[in-house]
């Protein structure tokens, strides 16, 4: 394996082992796992915190950083 795919193989695990940790730290309807780390505790005022809005940017920038390893992996060893 080239150089490439080692380094896309790399990066594919660690966006997805980030990837699971941030859907998880997510509220759902029943608190889950965030309600370990302080997250249980909701605001009155409406609307999402900024550290609720803070993760879902880091969840989708992380999705993304997975699907293009996931493609240029694909593309990589297809060839």
């Amino acid at each position: 394996m080239t150089i490439i795919s080692w380094t896309l193989g790399v990066i594919l695990v660690i966006s997805n082992l980030l990837l699971m940790l941030l859907v998880l730290l997510h509220r759902g309807r029943g608190g889950g796992l965030s309600d370990l780390f302080g997250g249980g505790f909701s605001s009155s005022l409406g609307g999402s915190s900024l550290a609720e809005r803070n993760l879902d940017r880091f969840t989708i920038a992380i999705g993304l950083i997975w699907a293009a390893s996931v493609i240029g992996l694909g593309l990589v060893l297809s060839v």
